[in-house]
């Protein structure tokens, strides 16, 4: 709950806009009292404008509202108001409203500044400022502190001016209680809720006219796309065709292809054996001419010239390497000997160079020596050997100077810390005669302060003695003990009595009862409100018990109907508890897992049954590749056979065939062979006889006769037997190529032997094996189906069953809540009709305990009564034995202290006779300290000159010697670094590598004339090996052209071969023209399949452009959106009814409620307040202005015994304001749940004591109820000091304030 603990004003109306005016709010009361005229008004008007942002009535749009500029004598005043309150969450929050107000030429300007919030950031503790404009301050605020801005207005903070409102006029009245209930707010929503439910009525009929025309579209779009699917059906089945078609017309293309490959084959072989024909007879002439160039033909094999060539080459190589690496060792040598030339010429530069810096060297060495020697003969440091010095003597003269110069620095040093030693000790001296005058004079100014200041003492103390004096003579210390005595002693009488009385814990047990009583009256009411909504909740509970008993008789049919096969299937219980989700679970499980487990065997056996097929399919294919290759075999070698020889017909001759064909072959090769003999025996004949003239055979001499006789003769018998020889050639020839045909069959034959015999019956076997083990395969297959055809019904039919126990279940879970409702129901109707009541004895007993309660209320405020005369006499009393104490006090106050200030001056005299004796002493002793300090300054100037001079003089010295000390280290240095590079040792190894450079480049020219003849003896003996390789490479090339030629003869003969396997060109042709006719026919069924086909999609192309059309455009997503958008329409309008119900309903009863416990709460407050007899209690009654609005008029009415009249202008003006703190303090009690903060300002106006007393003891009240509530806050503004007394106890508040005006 919100409520405010600080406020600043500046600048208000009479608060001065130079000042800050900070008011701390207290809890649980805050009481501002002042007089008229004093600003405590102005303290409300600033909390409901901070709060708000609504000006004061009558404020002239700010003008008279913020601090006069005419009043500040200035232009312009600035007004601010910064308020420190808790939100309704508890966050501490400051807002801060600033204002100006400007003096023009003939008006005054109003101007709100700025709004800010000030809050803590809780993650950081910063300070987190937001501005807002000022309407969206006068919206958060309120929002903030959990209450409306009605609330704030007309309830909390009330100016004085307005605070009689709820006896206004009707209008004013009624505007006020609507901004209080938020009523205008909700009629509003409840009017636009019905012109939305009347718009939507509207609509839903459009739309329904629209899902009309849309459903008309949707179903000839429908008609359309049937249609199109219909001729793509057919369109679809036509392309099947087309290409079953072309597949066909492929595959004839294909044979096409392969037969015209075959002719074209047979062709190019043709071509090739004229080709080739032709290029050997050209290499046979060109093998006869390399013959006649040959210079020698050598009988050497090929292996043995190519290696003797190889041999040859690599000698060759071997030269060629050697004369390669003879001139690239030259090249080395030259670019050898110019390196070196180069570096002799490098070597020479740099000799030079060093012999340059071992001049300059030995120059150091003797400067330095001569150096040293000066500066030992000059500083007295000692002898000296003879120079030159080597660089031990040199390094040790060296570190004896440095030495001397550590020596002199060291001295020096030594020199001046004794000197500012010295010069410290005197200085030392100084400040301590100097601090000896300084504290001397200080002493004497202190005394003389304190003479002045004990004398400015003892004059004011003298003034306080008269003054004192004066006011004890005043006083009558007798008397005003005597009245303090009889003050007291009847205090504590009055005291006593009051306390005899014990008025509390009667008026407490009075309380009690009255809460007790209006206990029992809440639950007589209570029960008058349930027995008059009994009504429905009976009807209620007997539907609630029908829907009972028939969700009872379907849960049971559904477990009389489905007991047996879940008992069977489940193996579980179908009672009337429900199945649990675990058990159903693993039942299903187990079914699942049972079935996937077959489910898997039967897909891995189908899988082996499919292979097995496969595999099959493959070893069928096999076999009949064997045997189509048998039957081409057996084809061939027939077709052989039958072209080599007509009577030869079946394979089944071949090999007898080819046994005749082999013995006549001999017989022709032996007669061939025998007459070859012959002919040879006798060629040689002749020339015996010409050559002896003897006979070839006896040896008998011819005569001249004979032998032409004898030559004759051989010379027939040669023609014959050449004649003889070419017809058995012929026949042998014959013989061999028949032989030769048939022996090249021999392959194929026994491919065709080893087909029937070896593979075809191992084929036949596997598949056999095959087929055997498919039949095996497939009944497994056909025995894993059956049993998980079994499962799968056992499955579903579990799956069946699991869906009655879902419904069952949910049916369950229906009835146990149900049963619930019907249990609450009969708990709250009492069903079983225990202490029920009628209405009218409820009605008795309610006016009797009403009765009791009024009584009870008169005895509580005559005890009240009693008690606040007692306690006025107390206070009374209470205030007289104050005043008397008080003026007691004062008297001995006063006596205490001219006593303290007689004191006082006499220690004063003896302190002002002391100092001045110190004074003297401190002037005597102040001269010789000064002459002291004096001399001990010029000791220690004189002292400072003389040893700046001797240190000066010793530091000279010490320079001049570090200088030349320096110039030897630098010379030394040099001379140092030319040793530490080893210049000298570097010059001596230049020389050596100098001499090893020359030698070496002797050495190279004596190599390079060596090699140079070694390399001229290589090249002639490569020159020698030409004419040697030329006629090697001549017959090599001679016999490459003769085995090209027999390469030739061979390749010839093959292609012949190949050209009679292929067969007739004649047959080919035959058959390509007979495939080309085929393919013709197919073609013309293609083109007429593509004629329908374009006639079947020019008619879905026009159906799709219909359905493209807008009217058909997304016809469906229209019609399914127009659908969705009218049921959706009509589902929102349903509910907009409902909502109005609800929200009428719910604003009737909220308003109702409010209104009794309003008119409750101000009922009490008018009896427990009011002291007049001629109203009993005051009510505020509500009428509705129409049937069918939710618009109210409100009055306040009091009651006169059995009269109820309008208060409005019928009551006094007391009792005007008594009825509207008491409507105010019951809105607060209300609605102000958020926010425990209440402003009453000048409450008593127009009451008379009686009433103000009763009003007084009602917030007392108010606050003890609320003693415990930690954030109730009342904030009282009044005139009246009694009343304030009256609120104001200890208790409640420590302490208050007052606001007065100052003389400005």
């Amino acid at each position: 709950m919100s409520t405010v603990d600080k406020m600043l004003i500046k600048g208000i109306r009479s608060f001065d806009p130079e000042n800050r005016h900070v008011i701390t709010f207290f809890r649980p009361l805050t009481l501002i009292v002042g007089p008229n005229g004093a600003g405590k008004t102005t303290i409300i008007e600033c909390l409901k404008l901070s709060c708000t942002g609504e000006l004061p009535p009558n404020a002239r749009s700010g003008h008279s509202f913020i601090h006069d500029p005419k009043v500040a004598g200035e232009t312009e005043t600035k007004g601010q108001i910064k308020l420190r309150f808790k939100t309704a969450a508890g966050k501490d929050v400051v807002c801060i409203r600033s204002f100006q107000l400007t003096q023009k030429a003939s008006k005054m300007e109003y101007k709100a500044i700025e709004s800010v919030l000030q809050t803590i950031n809780p993650h950081t503790g910063e300070k987190v400022c937001l501005s807002y404009r000022c309407a969206d301050m006068d919206r958060e605020i309120p929002a903030l502190m959990g209450v409306s801005k009605a609330v704030l207005e007309n309830v909390i903070f009330v100016h004085q001016d307005e605070a009689n409102w709820p006896l206004q006029d009707p209008s004013t009245l009624k505007k006020k209680f609507d901004d209080i209930f938020s009523a205008t707010r909700y009629t509003k929503a409840l009017e636009i809720i019905k012109k939305l439910h009347k718009d939507q009525a509207q609509e839903i009929k459009t739309f329904k006219l629209k899902l009309e025309n849309l459903q008309i579209l949707k179903d000839a779009a429908y008609k359309l796309r049937e249609n199109i699917a219909q001729d793509e059906e057919k369109t679809e089945a036509l392309k099947c065709q087309m290409q079953e078609l072309e597949c066909s017309i492929q595959n004839i293309a294909t044979k096409i292809h392969h037969t015209e490959v075959t002719l074209e084959d047979l062709r190019k072989l043709k071509e090739e054996i004229s080709t080739k024909t032709a290029v050997r007879s050209t290499l046979f002439k060109e093998q006869q001419k390399q013959y006649k160039d040959l210079k020698e033909e050598n009988e050497d094999t090929d292996e043995e010239l190519k290696e003797w060539k190889t041999k040859f080459e690599e000698r060759i190589a071997m030269l060629e390497s050697k004369i390669s690496k003879l001139a690239r060792e030259e090249n080395d040598i030259d670019t050898k000997s110019s390196i070196l030339t180069s570096n002799i010429k490098e070597y020479l530069q740099q000799i030079s160079k060093r012999q340059a810096e071992a001049e300059a060297h030995m120059s150091l060495k003797k400067e330095r020596d001569t150096k040293i020697k000066e500066l030992f003969q000059k500083r007295n440091l000692g002898s000296v050997p003879d120079m030159p010095f080597s660089n031990e003597v040199a390094l040790n003269l060296t570190n004896r100077i440095e030495s001397r110069l550590m020596d002199l620095n060291k001295d020096l040093q030594d020199k001046k810390k004794s000197t500012q030693a010295e010069l410290s000790g005197a200085w030392d001296r100084y400040m301590i005669a100097n601090e000896r005058w300084t504290g001397i004079e200080a002493q004497k100014k202190a005394k003389a302060e304190n003479q002045a200041r004990i004398l400015t003492g003892i004059e004011e103390k003298k003034i306080e003695r008269d003054s004192s004096e004066l006011k004890v003579a005043g006083f009558n210390l007798v008397q005003i003990d005597e009245r303090e005595k009889n003050s007291c002693s009847e205090l504590e009488r009055k005291s006593k009595q009051l306390v005899e009385r014990n008025f509390e814990q009667s008026i407490r047990q009075k309380q009690t009862e009255i809460f007790t009583t209006n206990q029992e009256i809440k639950v007589l009411n209570r029960e008058k409100d349930i027995m008059a909504a009994d009504y429905e909740d009976r009807i209620d509970l007997s539907r609630k018990k029908a829907e009972l008993e028939d969700l009872k008789k379907k849960h049971k049919k559904m477990q009389e109907f489905f007991k047996v096969g879940i008992r069977g299937k489940l193996g579980v219980r179908f009672a009337s508890e429900k199945i649990g989700s675990k058990e159903k679970v693993q039942v299903d499980e187990a079914h699942t897992m049972e079935y996937d487990d077959l489910y898997s065997k039967s897909r891995e056996a189908e899988k082996e049954v499919t292979t097995l097929q496969t595999k099959i399919d493959g070893a069928n294919r096999y076999l009949s590749q064997h045997h189509k290759d048998m039957e081409s075999k057996r084809r061939y070698i027939e077709s052989k056979l039958q072209s080599l020889d007509r009577d030869a017909v079946t394979i089944d001759v071949y090999m007898r065939a080819l046994e005749l064909a082999k013995e006549k072959r001999d017989v022709h090769k032996s007669k061939y062979d025998i007459a070859d003999g012959m002919r040879r025996m006798f060629d040689p004949f002749e020339r015996v006889a010409r050559a002896h003239h003897t006979c070839p055979c006896c040896e008998r001499p011819f005569s001249a006769e004979e032998e032409d006789d004898f030559v004759r003769k051989q010379r027939v018998k040669a023609v014959s037997s050449a004649e003889h020889m070419k017809v058995l050639a012929v026949e042998s020839s014959n013989a061999d190529s028949y032989f030769q045909q048939l022996e090249k069959l021999r392959i194929v034959y026994e491919e065709y032997t080893k087909i029937g015999k070896d593979i075809i019956p191992v084929a036949e076997k596997n598949l056999n094996e095959l087929n055997i083990e498919l039949e095996e395969k497939t009944q497994a297959h056909d025995d894993v189906l059956g049993v998980l055809a079994q499962i799968k019904a056992d499955k579903d039919v579990v799956e069946a069953l699991l869906q009655p126990i879902e419904n069952a279940d949910r049916l369950f879970q229906e009835i146990q809540t149900l049963q619930k409702k019907v249990d609450d129901l009969e708990y709250k109707l009492d069903s079983q009709g225990q202490g029920a009541k009628s209405m009218e004895e409820i009605q008795l007993e309610l006016n009797t305990l009403q009765s009791k309660k009024d009584s009870l209320h008169n005895d509580m405020e005559k005890l009240r009564e009693e008690q606040r005369d007692m306690e006025n006499d107390v206070s009374s009393v209470q205030l007289k034995w104050r005043a008397a104490r008080e003026e007691k006090i004062k008297a001995s106050v006063a006596l205490r202290d001219f006593e303290k200030v007689e004191e006082e001056l006499g220690r004063l005299a003896e302190e002002r006779t002391q100092v001045e004796l110190e004074e003297k002493h401190l002037s005597e002793a102040l001269g010789p300290a000064f002459k002291e300090r004096e001399k001990l300054l010029r000791d220690y100037n004189d002292l400072k000159i003389k040893l700046d001079r001797e240190v000066e003089k010793q530091a000279q010295l010490k320079g001049e010697y570090e200088m030349e000390v320096e110039k030897i280290c630098e010379k030394d240095s040099k001379i140092q670094e030319y040793n530490d590079f080893k210049k000298g040792e570097m010059l001596k190894e230049l020389e050596e590598k100098k001499i090893l450079s020359e030698s070496e480049l002797q050495r190279c020219e004596s190599r390079k004339r060596e090699l140079l003849a070694e390399l001229e003896k290589s090249k002639d003996l490569v020159r020698s090996q030409s004419e040697l390789k030329r006629n090697i490479d001549d017959n090599l090339d001679y016999r490459k052209t003769k085995a090209e030629v027999d390469e030739l003869a061979h390749e010839i003969e093959l292609l012949d071969e190949r050209v009679l396997k292929l067969g007739g060109v004649s047959s080919v042709e035959a058959e390509l023209k007979k495939l080309a006719d085929e393919r013709e026919r197919l073609l013309s069924e293609i083109n007429r399949c593509r004629g329908t086909l374009s006639v079947f999609q020019k008619n879905i192309s026009n159906y799709k452009s219909d359905l493209r059309r807008t009217e058909y455009k997304e016809i469906d997503r229209r019609y399914f959106d127009q659908l969705i958008q009218l049921k959706t329409t009509e589902m929102a309008n349903k509910d907009l009814d409902r909502y109005y119900n609800a929200l009428d309903k719910a604003l009737m009863r909220f308003h109702s409620m409010k209104m009794e416990e309003i008119n409750k709460i101000i009922r009490e407050l008018w009896q427990q307040t009011y002291r007049g007899q001629d109203i009993d209690y005051i009510s505020i009654h509500s009428d509705s202005e129409g049937a069918g609005t939710r618009s109210y008029s409100y009055r306040v009415l009091m009651q006169t015994g059995d009269a109820e009249l309008e208060m409005r202008g019928r009551c006094s003006a007391g009792q005007k304001v008594l009825a509207s703190l008491i409507i105010r303090l019951a809105l607060a009690e209300t609605f102000c749940l958020n926010c425990g903060i209440l402003a009453l300002d000048e409450p008593t106006t127009n009451l008379d004591a009686p009433n103000s007393e009763s009003l007084a003891a009602a917030i007392l009240r108010i606050m003890q109820d609320r003693k415990g509530q930690e954030n109730f806050q009342l904030i009282v503004i009044t005139h009246d000091e009694r009343f304030a007394h009256l609120i104001g106890q200890r208790e409640h508040a420590e302490r208050y304030y007052r606001v007065t005006k100052d003389d400005q």
